[in-house]
């Protein structure tokens, strides 16, 4: 006897190629009915055999479509309804938006096939892509997905790829994103004065080529926003885009023709080949210690022993690298601090003077985005996320959150995200930037705007930092009186602390929190980066920190490691700093040492003294360089052979006295290597210590600090069985995850 049955799905189920594989399902079992697309997921209708229909929801759960990910389920018997066949139908909206939004997903190998081989009728063409892969977030106008709420609905299909939409053995059936030279999105490539060049998809990549050969910048739009090319094998060129981009020494991403040229050139790790190839595609941090290919390194990555580098992720880039034997520079295109561009008019406006070529289209991009990042720690290859956006963002699905408010949380400054509850899930944006500079602090109020737009949903609860003077707290200020909202202000490292908290689900627990940073707003109004909370029933308790030492010049001090030096130099240090200021410098500032009040317990601003004092850097031209720098001189340590810095914490954990105990051993003549090894071996070790005087077992980590894998790995080993770390898995341990951790605090915190 045939049944009906209704059948929900919630979870990243749209943009998946989802309704495509219900189908392909219910022809294998033999039953009729609909599927479809709505506000909350995927809705299904079947009638056939009740064991068919069960055997069909079974497999349906059990062999999800690769890049989907099922968060809830349900399958009901209803009233009896006669289908002729099944089909895939047209999404119905009788509600606010209650699902995730789909990120963007790298370049299939199926596509990398169709448009290599020159009897497929997408040979050539850089927009590709099937229900498997493409862009999604970044062409998203509002939800359910479908390609009428995308901007690839400016190109209507051609009959070739109506054909293949409604073709259910294709590939590209019910693909959102189909389109083909015919009827797709058009490149050009143009100078810099706008005069076209080359806009035939047979030759525009070799033309764009050859210029990369030739030594010229290109500004190439990706499908995620611009990015600034030229041949990494050419110190010239590489020198003329530092000075052009005003970068001096920031490291350059670089874009390797194929995993395999990658492999010739340098070992991989099974963890960073996985990362390298995976959906998400990020950047992924990598040693050069024994790096054997051309790329001018020390003018790529000045001074480091790591470098950044990707495989192709779209079309635009594969067709580029097909034609490509040398390994590309593809950082952000922007100017230095602004957000990366994504309009074809702003782009010739504002890069006009880097590039000399622009390679373009005409796809507009709705949310633009940088290249995520990732590195592995060196002896546990546990990750870390340096920055979350294209691949990773919006959605943030593992989490369960029980409340019936509209909230929305504005993050911080430096690393600017938003965190979004609008309904049943939690939506963390793509990493936006410095919110000091008025691009990105505009690209940060379109995204807010672009949130409440999609989800038609205005925020009840407004969270923003304690800090009075950051722009997104303003602008959280201004948007809770429109609205009429609460608002309510979290001490940055609480935030923190909460953020590694709800990742983990920790609520129920004891736990220690750990968070080292650069600068946060305390409770006392001292400027907090090196804390010790204690979580238990809601409540966080600060229970020890970094001894204060005193804050200079505000922001300069973040810039010029010799400032933190000069704070927490001891007299016997007076020579030292003779050499790295002008005697009117030493007067000024000795003055503002005497007149300040204003005190810091900061572990990002410990590094940079440790940074002045062995003499590897007193000024920083990026942000975090002499913490990067200090982590770049160890190469493997030996934890049995490392000393603390520290004599006892039980009088207090001062940076003062690391810093004097290094300054003996350099004095000495005690390597760098060692006493970097040393230092960072302090801070596990303090971390450590501070546990076990107050018997946690639990102990959660977060700031930027933790970037420092070497740190991640010596608290891995140091850390005995019984105790559990719990570091940042989906999130970075940046000021990114402050958003999200507001949104934690907020909901699980009762001080």
């Amino acid at each position: 006897m045939f049944k009906t049955y209704k059948i929900t799905v919630s979870g990243q189920v749209q943009g998946v190629g989802f309704r495509p594989y219900v189908y392909s399902l219910a022809l294998e079992f033999d039953l009729n009915g609909t599927v479809s697309n709505n506000e909350e997921g995927v809705v299904i209708y079947v009638t056939g055999f009740e064991k068919s229909i069960h055997n069909f929801y079974s497999k349906l759960l059990q062999f999800p479509p690769p890049v989907s990910h099922i968060k809830n389920c349900s399958i009901t018997s209803i009233e009896y309804q006669k289908f002729e066949d099944f089909k895939i139908i047209q999404s119905k909206k009788s509600g606010n938006l209650n699902l995730p939004l789909t990120p963007d997903f790298a370049i299939c190998e199926d596509c990398k096939k169709d448009i290599k081989n020159s009897e497929n009728h997408r040979f050539n063409y850089a927009f590709t892509t099937c229900v498997n892969c493409g862009p999604r977030w970044v062409i998203t106008q509002t939800f359910p997905f479908e390609r009428i709420n995308t901007s690839i609905d400016d190109f209507p299909m051609c009959e070739d790829c109506k054909n293949e939409y409604i073709n259910p053995i294709n590939r590209r059936f019910h693909s959102q994103t189909n389109t083909c030279s015919t009827c797709g999105i058009e490149l050009i490539l143009i100078t810099s004065d706008g005069k076209i060049i080359e806009i035939s998809k047979e030759n525009i990549f070799q033309k764009v080529a050859k210029l990369l050969q030739e030594g010229n910048i290109i500004a190439v739009k990706n499908t995620s926003g611009y990015l600034l090319c030229c041949n990494a094998e050419d110190e010239t060129v590489v020198k003329k885009l530092r000075i052009k981009k005003n970068r001096p020494k920031k490291p350059f991403a670089v874009l390797f023709p194929s995993l395999n040229f990658l492999q010739k050139d340098i070992n991989l790790t099974d963890a960073e080949t996985k990362s390298l190839t995976s959906t998400e595609r990020p950047i992924t941090i990598i040693s050069v210690e024994n790096y054997s290919g051309k790329i001018t390194l020390n003018c790529v990555a000045p001074g480091l022993n790591q470098l950044g580098v990707m495989l192709p992720y779209t079309g635009i880039l594969q067709l580029l690298v097909n034609q490509l034997n040398f390994p590309i520079i593809a950082t952000s295109g922007n100017i230095h601090g602004s957000p990366i561009i994504s309009q074809n008019k702003d782009a010739l406006e504002k890069l006009n003077n880097i590039a000399d070529y622009f390679l373009q289209h005409n796809l507009q991009i709705m949310h633009p985005q940088d290249d995520s990042v990732v590195k592995f720690s060196n002896k546990f290859q546990k990750e870390v996320l340096f920055r979350r956006s294209r691949g990773y963002a919006p959605n943030y699905l593992n989490i369960n959150i029980n409340s019936d408010e509209k909230i929305i949380a504005m993050g911080a400054d430096l690393k600017s995200s938003i965190a979004f509850f609008p309904n049943n899930y939690l939506y963390v944006s793509q990493y936006l930037g410095n919110l000091e500079n008025f691009d990105v602090y505009n690209r940060f109020t379109s995204e807010v705007n672009s949130f409440l737009n999609i989800f038609e949903q205005q925020p009840e609860v407004i969270l923003v930092d304690k800090h009075p003077l950051y722009h997104s707290s303003q602008y959280g200020k201004e948007l809770a009186k429109k609205n009429a909202a609460t608002l309510i202000e979290i001490q940055h490292h609480k935030a923190h602390f909460t953020a590694i908290l709800g990742e983990y689900n920790l609520f129920k627990d004891k736990v220690l929190g750990v968070v080292f940073d650069g600068t946060g707003f305390g409770d006392d109004e001292q400027i907090w980066g090196g804390e010790f909370f204690n979580y238990e029933a809601n409540k966080i308790e600060r229970i020890n920190h970094f001894e204060y030492f005193d804050w200079l010049l505000g922001d300069k001090m973040s810039k010029e490691p010799r400032l933190s030096l000069y704070s927490l130099a001891s007299e016997e240090m007076e020579t030292i700093l003779d050499e790295k200021f002008t005697s009117n410098e030493v007067k000024t500032y000795q003055y503002l040492k005497n007149k300040n009040k204003l005190k810091t317990s900061s572990v990002g601003r410990l590094f940079d003294a440790v940074a002045s004092l062995l003499n590897i850097t007193d000024f920083n031209s990026y942000e975090g360089e002499a913490a990067i720098l200090l982590e770049n001189i160890i190469l493997d340590y030996d934890l049995k052979a490392c000393k603390s810095y520290l004599n006892t914490i039980e009088t207090g954990i001062s940076s003062k006295e690391i810093i004097k105990n290094i300054a003996v051993d350099f004095k000495n003549g005690v390597l760098k290597k060692t006493i970097v090894v040393n230092f960072l071996f302090t801070l596990a070790n303090t971390i450590i210590e501070v546990a076990n005087i107050n018997n946690y077992k639990h102990i959660a980590v977060s700031g930027g600090v933790f970037q420092n894998t070497t740190l991640v790995d010596m608290l891995l080993e140091l850390a005995p069985k019984e105790m559990k770390l719990y570091f940042h898995k989906e999130l970075s341990p940046n000021d990114e995850n402050i958003s999200f951790g507001q949104l934690m605090y907020y909901l699980n915190i009762k001080n």
